[in-house]
């Protein structure tokens, strides 16, 4: 992902503001929930970090730690799951209702996610039978979705 990242202008502090959500899809049956966490930059809306594992503490922390140093002291803002308040530090953390808009961004980005991948959709017969593969594929959109966004912002 860093590739394609745009980096953010340090004198900035808008920059780095991320937005920072997970949802659900499944692999090999539905009974076998896998959760991807994303943390989404709201100047660029590209996506700088991503973890795939279940809804706990330990997967946010894998999260919070594959965020890149240039976005690490960052303002987050978060929905009110407990994980966030035990990872990322108190002074850099806004845990707000979807009501105020905060993470509009992220929670649309993971309704493009559902639309444009099968297997990621929540009533479907497309779907992973491995984890690697499920992750394979969501790099290969991540990938895809922040070169677009690069381009964009050129």
């Amino acid at each position: 992902m860093s590739g394609t990242l745009v980096h953010p202008d340090a004198s900035d502090d808008s920059a780095t503001i991320l937005e920072i959500d997970e949802l659900w899809s499944f692999v090999d049956n539905k009974g076998n929930k896998v959760w991807i966490w994303i943390a989404l930059c709201r100047k660029t809306r590209q996506i700088v970090a991503r973890a795939v594992g279940d809804r706990s503490e330990n997967t946010c922390r894998i999260l919070w730690d594959s965020i890149p140093a240039s976005y690490r002291d960052g303002h987050c803002y978060t929905d009110f799951w407990a994980a966030y308040q035990a990872v990322i530090p108190q002074e850099q953390l806004s845990q707000i209702g979807k009501e105020t808009g905060e993470t509009a961004h992220v929670e649309r980005w993971n309704c493009t996610l559902r639309q444009r991948i099968g297997r990621f959709v929540r009533k479907t017969l497309s779907f992973s039978k491995s984890i690697l593969m499920h992750t394979i594929c969501l790099d290969l959109f991540l990938h895809r979705y922040n070169l677009d966004r690069a381009i964009l912002l050129d």
